[in-house]
């Protein structure tokens, strides 16, 4: 296919790019630099700094690094032992793990919801059980399970994939070596897929930054990420410019940490035996 043809099969997509994502960035951009008399300010992009802004944000953070964190410490392990199954039970176990990505995200949600809730399943066994309830639902810890478990999906994929794309001829020869189970880990397999964790954190980091939904959800509206404050000014206090000033100043906090996660995912490989 010669280059023009390229060029003509790209046009769908540079019209949506330019008709849904640069439009509408450029008016959140100009929405957040004027006040609602149209006069240049730069306050809408300070207030992250304010007090019940800055509180949000930084338990936005918490919830980001904490379900980021999470999801590698259950990512990495299965996709080791998913890379010691044969290549039949390797996609029956692929298969599983991203099988919940079928079902839609607030169905998800509201799953979790049933499973945490004062008078949900988990409490209902306890009490079954003699063990008293336990009060989760509404919880910060609430937040971060939901988060983990819509998320985790997409740290498992980038991470299997770049475990699987280690030869075995290279841990063979460091066994062959004289390296043992934790050298081959922490020498080896590890260094070769520090991409994959990369754009792993990028795809749960950076989605769990924004995150409202599942705040509102689990956290029946009594824990605020910045997430919830942008929503809430555009569609309760109807302060635009307000809450275009603080998706700004999010997107830009974002990109930085895209721009440091990505720097480490498109890292050389390298090994060390």
């Amino acid at each position: 296919m010669n280059r023009k043809k390229i060029q003509i099969l790209s046009i769908p997509y540079l019209i949506w790019i330019i008709g849904f994502t640069l439009i509408p960035l450029v008016f959140v951009v100009s929405k957040a630099l004027v006040t609602p008399d149209d006069r240049l300010t730069a306050d809408n992009l300070t207030a992250i700094f304010d007090s019940v802004h800055r509180k949000a944000l930084i338990t936005s953070l918490e919830v980001a690094f904490i379900s980021s964190l999470i999801c590698i410490l259950i990512s990495y392990p299965a996709a080791l032992i998913i890379r010691s199954f044969r290549i039949k039970n390797r996609k029956a176990m692929i298969f599983v793990m991203i099988l919940p990505m079928w079902m839609n995200f607030i169905l998800r949600i509201l799953a979790i919801q049933m499973l945490l809730s004062k008078n949900g399943i988990i409490n209902h066994l306890l009490s079954i059980l003699g063990l008293g309830q336990i009060e989760i639902i509404n919880t910060t810890f609430a937040i971060i399970l939901g988060t983990v478990y819509d998320y985790l999906p997409y740290m498992l994929l980038p991470v299997l994939n770049c475990v699987l794309a280690i030869p075995d001829d290279i841990v063979e020869a460091s066994k062959d070596l004289g390296a043992n189970r934790y050298t081959v880990l922490t020498r080896i397999l590890l260094p070769l897929s520090l991409s994959g964790i990369g754009s792993g954190i990028t795809m749960v980091f950076v989605p769990s930054m924004t995150e409202f939904v599942i705040a509102n959800i689990l956290g029946g509206g009594k824990i605020l990420l910045l997430g919830n404050i942008i929503e809430q000014e555009f569609s309760v206090t109807m302060n635009w410019n307000l809450g275009s000033g603080l998706s700004v100043a999010l997107m830009i906090f974002v990109l930085v940490s895209t721009l440091l996660f990505g720097r480490d995912s498109g890292a050389d490989r390298g090994y060390v035996i």
